[in-house]
Order: structure tokens, then sequence, then C-alpha cells
């Protein structure tokens, strides 16, 4: 399988073009972009430039809203609810990231409810911005259905995401950024872009069986049997059920599956229990400790949450970003359909 290698500046230029053809301003269009790439170059592929097209799609339909009447609909000083108006997930994220690290630093935490935001790409975007600040940052999404609760062979929970960052000292910010799911739902579109087949225990075909094949899977398995699935029934409690948008249980009774998604992003400030410089060193120290230990048959080294994503950023940001030919297409249909010009080298 052959793949190609572009620039992520050249790519992030282009996104931005596609966005602004598609009616988002220059600046949503920047964040859009931005969002995007980042899980490209971090090698979050999934939820990457691959998903345009639908994101275009969505646009087209009215699913996502590029005017927005964005709604405060409650505010303390550590707290913000917010009504997204089907607002791009992305651009209505990052503003609410800000303004819950402005209260963190202020109060000492911020928490930010948000409902009806639409697709938001990785949600450890989120989460590093407020490591980037000296924070703990924390985000979570859930949507419809798309996950077997453990025991079941049907959708019933949404795999929801949980992106959890912290300060470090000589190293960039920790991040731990996973779905409740033994793969994102995103995996299985890039398999199919890749013309490769799913892992054995990722997913079940629509009459409930397990399939290796991309576009016969219908419903993501839960990582760890219960536990993911126990923490996917926990996160719709602290987001969508909170936010009085329930998006799982209609769907189940028969409703229409929309796209919504209901969120949290948080950051609490380290700073008010112990010196964050303390703090980053203390998380290095726990890292060169795990480095140290013996490793087991088959690993040759101990990683942290995060490294990888490190390791695959630096070298795309160096050598450029790997799209498999599924990818390309679908950059060059949209490139066709927008009448704007390809990045260098598609």
């Amino acid at each position: 399988m052959s793949e190609f290698r572009i620039d992520h500046q050249d790519l992030e230029q282009f996104v931005e073009k596609v966005f602004v053809e598609a009616g988002l301003s220059e600046e949503d269009a920047r964040v859009e972009a931005e969002v995007l790439v980042w899980a490209n170059l971090r090698g979050i592929d999934s939820h990457g430039v691959l998903r345009i097209p639908s994101y275009l799609d969505s646009i087209e339909s009215g699913a996502m809203n590029i005017r927005p009447n964005i709604q405060v609909l409650k505010e303390t000083p550590a707290v913000l609810f917010v009504d997204a108006d089907r607002a791009m997930g992305p651009v209505v994220t990052t503003d609410i990231m800000n303004r819950v690290i402005a209260k963190a630093k202020s109060v000492g935490i911020g928490w930010g409810l948000l409902r009806k935001n639409t697709h938001q790409g990785a949600m450890g975007y989120y989460s590093e911005m407020a490591a980037k600040e000296g924070l703990a940052g924390i985000a979570i999404v859930c949507s419809p259905p798309n996950m077997a609760p453990f025991g079941a062979r049907a959708a019933g929970l949404h795999n929801s995401p949980i992106a959890i960052s912290v300060p470090a000292g000589k190293r960039p910010p920790v991040t731990l950024d996973m779905a409740t799911s033994v793969a994102a739902g995103g995996k299985l579109t890039l398999a199919a872009d890749k013309g490769i087949p799913l892992g054995d225990d990722w997913a079940l075909d629509e009459s409930g069986n397990p399939t290796t094949d991309p576009e016969a899977a219908k419903v993501l398995v839960a990582a760890g049997g219960p536990k993911g699935s126990g923490l996917a029934f926990m996160f719709q409690c602290l987001t969508s059920l909170m936010a009085a948008n329930p998006l799982v249980a209609p769907v189940l009774q028969g409703a229409k599956r929309l796209h919504s998604q209901n969120s949290v992003v948080a950051a609490v400030d380290v700073s008010l229990f112990t010196d964050v410089s303390e703090y980053g060193r203390n998380v290095d120290t726990l890292i060169d400790c795990l480095k140290d230990l013996p490793t087991s048959e088959g690993h040759s080294e101990v990683l942290y949450p995060g490294e990888p994503e490190l390791r695959t950023d630096k070298d795309r940001r160096e050598n450029g970003i790997p799209l498999p030919p599924g990818t390309v297409q679908k950059i060059r249909d949209t490139a066709s359909r927008l009448k704007i010009e390809l990045p260098q080298g598609l």
C-alpha cells in the first residue's frame, strides 16, 4: 500500500481554504484546520483530514451550523453551561476551553458543559490546552449509541472518549486520549481508506457477529468489557443527561439518530495544591522510574501515555504526514468539489 507524505503546513492551509469555501469565517476555518491536522500530526488519523467530506456534507445538510446562536445557559465563577446550537465542534470547544481555563486560574477549577455541539475531532487537543497553561485538563464527549454495552450484541452506548492532560517538567504535557471502545469509530473509516482489515475484537456486523471487514462493521466493542462499558455509561450521565439532552435512550426507544454531541471540558489549577515546577519534576520522575522497569516479552521499553503520539508528531513535522490512498482520494474529490488547488504533492 503506497502512501503520500504531505507537509503539515501545506495540508493545514488547504484545510483552512476548504472551510472558508464551505462558508466559515477565516478565523473559524483556521481553528478547524488546526484541530484536524493536529490529530494527523499525532498519528490520530481517524480524527484528522479524512473527516473533511463528512463535515462538508453535514454543513450542507444543516447538521453542522456555521452561523450558530451559541448561548450561555448558566454561569458561575467555576461553571459554564453552553448550548452550542450545533456549532462546528472545534470552534465552540476551543472557545469554551479557553473560558474554562480562565475560570480555573481565577477560582481553582473550571467546568464547562456543552450541549448540542458537533464532532470535535481528537479530544486531547482540548485537554492539552489546559496543560500548556500549567493546569490539569479533562475533556469528555458523548454522542448517540455506536457501541455494544458489555453483554449485548447491539449498540446501546456511545464509545465516549476521554482525554486527560497534565503539565510535565522537561517533557511536553502528558496526554491520555482514549475511547471507551477497543478502537475509535474513525479507525474503521481509516482501515477502509487503507484497504486493510480491522482488528479481531474491534467491531460487530449488523447481526451482532464479530467482523474484521470495515465495510461490514456497524457496532463497536467496549474496551475491557464491563470497564469500558461502565465508563461509557457514567460519561453519559456526566454529559448528555446533565445537559438535559439525552442522546442514547431516545435512539434505543426509536427516535431518529441525529448528529449531535454533548461534552465536558474542565481545568484544575495545579498551583493550588503544589508548586507547578515541582509537580512537573515529579511527573518526569514518575516517567523515568517506569522506564527503568524490566520489560516484558515482546516489549523493548515502557511507554507513558501519549509518548507514541509525541514521537509520531516529531517524525511527521520533519518528514510530512503520510496519507493513505483512500484519504488522498477524499482530498482530491474535495478540491474538485470546491474548485480549490490541491496541496503540493497531491
